[in-house]
């Protein structure tokens, strides 16, 4: 069993923003695989969709902890499922990554984004695959230092940032479809 958590927080006002991209590819992920829609589940406090990739279950899920508590969803499931911390992939924003960039991460640090130091602390380990997706803000070909990254990661993707997000999906799905079969 391989589970697949995007990271994001509940809620209308946060769909769209760029710290939801990780709820976002897993919409992708479910319309793509043709699993059932989300539903809630209060053990796990998670939207959760089950299905069958090449005959391996899979479970993508979205926690309802907010952003920062992402890593006691990820311990409930893991104990519950009796899995290990390399069962599962996370689907991050990056904000030190030019958006319409992604990176691949296996055992490597949280770089500051508190939901992932929450999933390393809550699971004691980082040695979990990642797809960083880049939310950086770009000016002139270069990534843009930010100062108040709070209010940027909370911002709504502009049309133009989401046309980049976008032209992501068909590689990101990939990763996925070979992180799901492993």
């Amino acid at each position: 069993m391989k589970i697949i958590i995007g990271l994001g927080n509940p809620g209308k006002e946060y769909e769209a923003t760029r710290h939801n991209v990780g709820f976002i590819f897993l919409d992708n992920l479910q319309k793509k695989w043709s699993f059932p829609g989300f539903e809630s589940n209060k053990k796990f406090n998670a939207e959760i969709s089950k299905g069958t990739v090449n005959s391996r279950d899979v479970i993508l899920v979205k926690p309802q902890t907010f952003m920062n508590l992402s890593g006691e969803v990820a311990r409930a499931i893991l104990d519950f499922y009796k899995l290990t911390p390399e069962d599962i992939l996370v689907i991050q924003d990056d904000l030190d990554i030019m958006i319409g960039k992604y990176k691949i991460a296996t055992d490597s640090s949280s770089a500051g984004h508190n939901g992932i130091n929450d999933l390393i602390e809550k699971l004691g380990t980082q040695k979990f695959a990642r797809i960083r997706i880049g939310i950086g803000e770009e000016k002139d070909g270069a990534l843009v230092c930010r100062l108040g990254a709070h209010d940027f990661v909370l911002g709504k993707f502009k049309e133009e940032e989401m046309g980049k997000i976008g032209m992501l999906k068909e590689d990101i799905l990939k990763e996925a479809d070979k992180f799901a079969t492993s």
